[in-house]
């Protein structure tokens, strides 16, 4: 408690850190103001039943800071800019310069990466407030429009995510942590306050053991979540001793840390992406005049409505998925080879292809906790659903990883600010 009085003292005093920290809190007070502004002509109760009856608007609400909850004007929020970085990575695997240039060309070539990305999401965005302003005319949740009218609000919509992005580049260069992963954070704490007072007003005095049995669960998946998002397994490392003139270098012996969860909360992301697809296609279908058609369409959204199947397929992508965006994030044969050119290596393993093998079995075994791990957390709101009947789940899995990862890594952020400043 003493270390962190002196840590905000620290950040107070410090005239360069306070302007970091209150450009974040200006930025996100930004960003709910704009979440604020409604799309006129909404039926909000038509649009409240919609997203109550869908897992997946309700995740994209939480990502637009409740902005889709009242059709704002940042109502896709950062969605496109994650989609688009699902590709670029997707893309690394298919295009071997772009694997290159993410992977081995430093810091310059992941700033290039993520430029690209930037520019995906241009299109990407458009692409989207067309699709979901046609979707929520289906539903009757926002009037018939005419070409010119929808044409307008397409580009209120896609500007109002590329508003967002800006803003989360500006709060990652003149701001403390990652700004894209902060406005989601803000998301979600904004949708706590509403999922309390739902919780309230439905509060039931029978089911008061199930209230205790919920929070005690709950504060133990939350140090779970912590556990497992800072749990690593340490590959000791050793450099070889050089003689360069008088000087001996190397010699020293360190680790190489492996974190169980590699994948962080992307691997949720891309199943979400996956599986709102075909719900979106079959959404639209439905209403066709070919009867077939729209009755394939319609099975596929009742199949999707059933809690079973739509848990077992999350599940399924989920673990599926983690094992893939590891494979991206780490290239065994990559790192061995940046061991061997530094002079270091594994104590017990030969160096080169041995050493890639080594590690790849290890990742691999280490993997499957984590994809465990990540699958039953994206489930968990349905499992605590099915296990107490509250249906009023304050924060689901996702939102819960999201929020312990985005506060985790600020907190380490900030710290290494105020320790460069203490020395």
């Amino acid at each position: 408690m003493e270390t962190f009085f002196r840590k905000l003292k620290l950040i107070v005093k410090d005239e360069t850190l306070r302007a970091r920290v209150l450009f974040v809190l200006a930025a996100l007070v930004v960003f709910r103001l704009l979440a604020a502004i409604p799309t006129p002509g909404v039926d909000m109760n038509a649009l409240s039943s919609f997203l109550a009856d869908n897992q997946f608007f309700g995740l994209l609400n939480i990502f637009s800071g409740g902005g889709f909850s009242n059709l704002s004007i940042v109502m896709l929020g950062v969605a496109p800019y994650i989609t688009a970085s699902i590709v670029m990575q997707l893309m690394t695997v298919l295009i071997p310069r772009l694997k290159q240039m993410y992977q081995e060309e430093g810091d310059a070539g992941r700033m290039r990466f993520m430029q690209y990305s930037r520019y995906l999401t241009v299109p990407l965005a458009f692409i989207q407030a067309f699709a979901f302003l046609l979707l929520l005319q289906q539903n009757g949740i926002v009037p018939s429009l005419d070409a010119l009218a929808l044409l307008v609000n397409i580009f209120v919509i896609a500007g109002g995510s590329i508003l967002l992005m800006w803003i989360g580049e500006l709060i990652s260069e003149f701001g403390v942590g990652n700004g894209v992963s902060l406005i989601i954070f803000a998301g979600i704490v904004a949708s706590i306050p509403s999922s309390l007072a739902q919780f309230i007003f439905s509060f039931d005095t029978a089911q008061l053991p199930a209230y205790i049995g919920f929070t005690a669960a709950a504060a133990i998946i939350t140090a779970g979540v912590v556990f497992i998002t800072e749990a690593e397994r340490p590959i000791p490392v050793t450099y070889a001793r050089r003689v360069r003139g008088s000087k001996v270098l190397g010699g020293i012996s360190t680790y190489l840390p492996l974190r169980v969860n590699q994948a962080g909360v992307m691997p949720i992301i891309f199943a979400l992406s996956i599986l709102l697809i075909p719900q979106m296609f079959a959404t639209f279908l439905a209403n066709t005049s070919i009867p077939f058609i729209a009755a394939g369409a319609a099975a596929l959204v009742a199949a999707f409505a059933n809690q079973w199947v739509y848990g077992a397929l999350y599940f399924f992508f989920v673990f599926i998925f983690t094992y893939f965006y590891t494979a991206i994030t780490f290239e065994p044969h990559q790192v061995a080879k940046n061991l061997q050119k530094n002079g270091a290596f594994i104590p017990g393993v030969r160096p080169g292809l041995t050493t890639a093998d080594y590690l790849g079995n290890i990742i691999t075994r280490i993997t499957l906790v984590g994809a465990l791990f990540l699958g039953t957390l994206a489930i968990l709101p349905l499992i605590l659903q099915g296990i107490t009947g509250i249906t009023a789940v304050t924060i689901g899995g996702t939102a819960l990883l999201i929020a312990v990862s985005v506060v985790l890594d600020l907190v380490k952020k900030i710290d290494a600010q105020t320790s460069i400043r203490e020395y």
